[in-house]
């Protein structure tokens, strides 16, 4: 089974080929933050607009870097949702016109799911059952992945995901967009100790998440700094965004162990854009190895959004799944819905 996977939920298009004997053909990326920087945050319109511009040259890309020709493709995979209406429109158009242009059906996938998966694209591959931390811009979970399709919700953030809360603190603190690699990179040069933020929700039971009380404490932090000093320094910036990663950070490990105490899993998936956080790989590979457990990521390009694992988790459910040409799509979309492969 050969399969074109497209992603198109927010402000990433990805295009990629996956063969199910050979592995991953090919893979391309395009990235809009260039044009949403000046905004602070992504503006729909303008990434429907781009992925539309974009994603046809993208599959021309990935079919000569793979060698292969469009008789070859045997599904065309997109992301369904969850995500930005106008977004998951301009992908599943794309994509429900290459399959009736080429004659092959055309598979809705679920954008938590693709991430989940992914780090199955790697050598060292986990084996179900796990527990995988979703952790993004737009999520922030814990499931139990019992296999394909199988899947119950531990937790998952009562308002802001943990990756929005990184966004708004790094524009608060003046660092730009996008906030997680700016607020990890100021954090290098913070000084531990001088200040110490909540850690929300950890003073109760259960595996739910809340980073809106946290992103409103970076603000008054430096509306108080600001105050006090006349003006908020680089290092008081730095030492601002080290207060907030490590407390967002402990949240997410303390959660994850929480769940596997809760499963008796042997193995943690963590995946999503804020994956890439080298401050929480380190401290969840801290704690799994405390409790015995084997620790699995994709690889860094794997972390943020890609087509490679929509073209992957497409492989696993086109035997079963054809969803026609409507052009459908689910803004919100539970993944406890889906139905097991």
């Amino acid at each position: 089974m050969r399969v074109l996977g497209i992603e198109t939920s927010c402000d990433d298009t990805g295009v990629a080929i996956y063969d199910d004997q050979l592995g991953l053909l090919a893979h391309a990326l395009y990235s809009q933050i260039e044009t949403h920087k000046e905004y602070g945050g992504v503006v729909p319109e303008l990434a429907a607009r781009d992925h539309i511009r974009k994603v046809i040259p993208l599959v021309d890309t990935v079919l000569k870097q793979a060698g292969c020709d469009v008789g070859s493709i045997e599904t065309v995979a997109y992301t369904k949702g969850p995500g930005l209406a106008g977004a998951l429109l301009a992908g599943s158009a794309v994509a429900k016109g290459l399959a009736f242009a080429w004659g092959v059906p055309a598979v809705g996938i679920h954008h938590m799911e693709g991430h989940m998966l992914a780090p199955m694209l790697e050598e060292d591959a986990p084996e179900f059952p796990f527990v995988a931390l979703l952790v993004s811009g737009g999520h922030t979970l814990l499931a139990e992945v019992r296999g394909i399709g199988e899947y119950t919700i531990l937790g998952q953030t009562l308002d802001d995901a943990v990756g929005e809360a990184f966004d708004k603190t790094a524009k608060i603190l003046g660092l730009g967009y996008p906030g997680g690699p700016a607020v990890a990179k100021a954090a290098l040069n913070g000084e531990a100790g001088r200040f110490r933020f909540p850690r929300p929700m950890l003073d109760r039971p259960g595996m739910d998440f809340s980073y809106s009380g946290l992103k409103t404490f970076a603000l008054t932090t430096v509306q108080k700094t600001h105050a006090e000093a006349g003006e908020l320094n680089d290092q008081a910036i730095a030492d601002i965004a080290l207060a907030f990663q490590d407390a967002a950070v402990e949240a997410l490990v303390v959660k994850c162990k929480r769940a596997l105490d809760a499963t008796n899993a042997e193995r943690l998936v963590v995946a999503g854009g804020v994956g890439a956080n080298l401050h929480l790989r380190e401290q969840l590979k801290i704690m799994t190895e405390k409790v015995r457990a084997e620790l699995y990521f994709p690889r860094i390009e794997f972390c943020t959004d890609n087509g490679a694992m929509i073209a992957y988790a497409g492989a696993k459910r086109a035997h079963q799944q054809d969803d026609g040409l409507d052009f459908q799509v689910k803004p919100r979309w539970s993944l406890e819905d889906l139905p097991p492969v």
